[in-house]
């Protein structure tokens, strides 16, 4: 905790708003999408979501592969807790909802479905494109696919499965995903091992997205080493999320942007 906090100070003397920034690119997004304060209609459908878990007392068996829980003692786990202190805050499933809105991937790749309330905003900020979550625990998955169904969203491709073996799958025949969101895995290992695995599906357009940046000394090093290779063109800190983009039009520039 100390550490985080820590971090927090560091990041809020370095970071800036839209009016520090000189790249286009940047600029239209803070302003047309991190910025937008517009009331949009699907964020009453991510509200009664996330509603619909917190007043879910069951509880259930939570396998963990990941770097473990800060909050949980237990693998036993209440749905409510889960969704109170492990799933995304309210304000970052809107500020997902409008990056997806913003960009308009085709195809979505979502690592760590948790109780799926990342994936409801992703979905919801482009219905039409392909959306694939992976998540390791099947008790987790199920409540979130029964919660899809319930909100008559039939788009996304859920599988249960650890995601190193989902890569290796895949590494024959990768797929190009527009869009990517990271959150199964906070350490630095998995998150390169990750970082690697996925590089063959980059497009130019391809927009990554890493939860917990700052969440370990571990994971502000893997940040580092993302935020240096040749691929990677553009990142935006936002002490929560690291974005990464590949353009390769884009001058190599780093931001560290306030939300």
């Amino acid at each position: 905790m100390l550490f985080q906090i820590k971090s927090y100070l560091q990041f809020l003397w370095h970071s800036k708003n839209e009016h520090a920034v000189h790249s286009p690119f940047v600029f239209s997004l803070l302003t047309k999408c991190f910025y937008d304060k517009k009331l949009k209609s699907e964020y009453s459908i991510l509200k009664s979501y996330r509603q619909s878990l917190l007043e879910n007392k069951n509880t259930i068996e939570v396998t963990d592969f990941g770097a473990g829980s800060r909050v949980f003692k237990s693998n036993t786990r209440e749905i409510s807790k889960i969704a109170k202190t492990a799933g995304i805050s309210p304000k970052r499933a809107e500020l997902l909802f409008r990056i997806t809105n913003y960009f308009q991937p085709d195809s979505i790749l979502e690592i760590g479905t948790s109780l799926g309330l990342a994936t409801v905003a992703l979905s919801l900020g482009n219905p039409k494109a392909t959306l694939t979550t992976l998540e390791g625990c099947p008790n987790t998955m199920a409540i979130a696919k029964n919660q899809l169904q319930v909100l008559n969203i039939n788009t996304v491709k859920s599988i249960v499965t650890e995601f190193s073996e989902y890569f290796k799958t895949q590494s024959t025949k990768p797929k190009t995903q527009n869009l990517i969101y990271f959150d199964g895995n906070h350490s630095k290992i998995a998150t390169l091992d990750y970082f690697e695995a996925l590089l063959p599906t980059i497009s130019n357009e391809s927009v990554w997205i890493f939860d917990d940046i700052h969440w370990s000394p571990d994971m502000e090093e893997a940040w580092e080493i993302i935020k240096k290779h040749p691929k990677v063109t553009v990142t935006i800190d936002t002490f929560q999320w690291g974005l990464v983009f590949f353009r390769r039009e884009q001058e190599k520039e780093h931001f560290i942007i306030r939300v």
